[in-house]
């Protein structure tokens, strides 16, 4: 097996196809035993290999577009037409009631888009995220995934949560959303800088009952929820120790959001218990593992920006005097850990 390490990579990638036989095998039965409507997809960070079940289909987004949003957020911020420190203020129109507290704010509040970026991702803000939409523009934020080759990621709308149009204004697809965080786990998503702070967002999530809940408790995972009334959706970077993989369970038309939380945490610990049988045949054949700058190392595993690391185990970004979170601005001296 340890001859594998000699080969060309395309040879290396078509002998691991035994081990992702057994995940696919797996989440094969998965989906055939599903409460309603899925989609997933699983990619494996040192090889690049994937395994996925209707993985392309056009799905209910719910509020993993707000990945989308961010990285809209992200490339304007790196065009200079948008800065952390911008100010916004709360427009009557910008209200959700669906989630987060910001809609229940005075209106003209003010809030910077660093502010509104942690409202939006950590805690599923839809407010927050109007107000995002708003100051970049929805029309660009699918020009932006539409460049990057996303066939089925669609924001037409804002977030409006009170009806049934939300289903079909906001639209993605399991492998749309494990290839943009390919290009964020790789430093690849509008640069490296802006990556590794995306992923220092996404790590600070607070809704961690479906990929993380049957995973071992010290594990990393930056991702991103999503729900509607039969729909619940989520999407990450899992950062096992040994081998780092990106995975996308998007469910929709359940009897019961209970049921659904079943299958995803399902799912996710299939998923785990697989990559760590990569890891090991990978290992073992004398492979190379992932490292975060995209290139590839013997035998370590380094999927954690510099940031996340000095935020420490919970991945909480550091805060602000005024309690919000503070992104780590690469050009001032590093914060202390806090």
């Amino acid at each position: 097996m340890a001859a594998l390490a000699l080969l060309g990579p395309a040879t290396a990638r078509a002998a691991l196809a035994g081990p992702l036989g057994d995940l696919q095998s797996q989440l094969d039965r998965a989906a055939f035993h599903a409460p309603g409507t899925v989609g997933i997809f699983v990619e494996d960070l040192a090889t690049g290999y994937t395994s996925g079940v209707n993985d392309r289909a056009s799905l209910p987004a719910a509020s993993t577009i707000k990945i989308p949003v961010m990285v809209e957020v992200f490339r304007q911020m790196a065009s200079g037409t948008v800065a952390l420190t911008s100010k916004m203020h709360l427009l009557a129109r910008d209200r959700d009631w669906g989630s987060g507290d910001l809609a229940g704010g005075r209106i003209g509040a003010t809030k910077s888009v660093e502010q509104l970026l942690w409202l939006m991702i950590d805690d599923s803000d839809n407010t927050a995220t109007n107000m995002l939409i708003r100051r970049v523009g929805r029309q660009h934020v699918n020009a932006t995934m539409t460049e990057l080759g996303l066939r089925a990621t669609r924001l037409d709308d804002d977030i409006r949560s009170d009806g049934n149009q939300i289903r079909y204004a906001l639209r993605s697809s399991p492998r749309d959303m494990v290839k943009l965080l390919d290009l964020m786990a790789r430093n690849h998503l509008v640069d490296e800088w802006s990556s590794r702070e995306m992923l220092a967002i996404l790590t600070g999530q607070t809704h961690n009952t479906l990929l993380p809940q049957p995973l071992p408790r010290e594990t990393k995972i930056a991702h991103k929820t999503g729900s509607l009334h039969d729909t619940l959706n989520d999407v990450g970077i899992v950062y096992r120790p040994d081998e780092p993989y990106i995975i996308a369970v998007m469910t929709t038309r359940l009897q019961s959001l209970s049921v659904g939380r079943h299958f995803i945490r399902k799912v996710s610990k299939l998923a785990y218990e697989e990559l760590g049988r990569i890891a090991r045949w990978r290992e073992e054949s004398g492979l190379p593992g992932f490292k975060t700058n995209g290139s590839l190392q013997h035998g370590t595993s380094q999927p954690l920006a510099p940031d996340l690391e000095m935020w420490g185990v919970s991945g909480a970004l550091p805060q602000a005097p005024d309690g919000s979170a503070s992104l780590w601005d690469p050009t001032t001296p590093t914060p202390d850990k806090q």
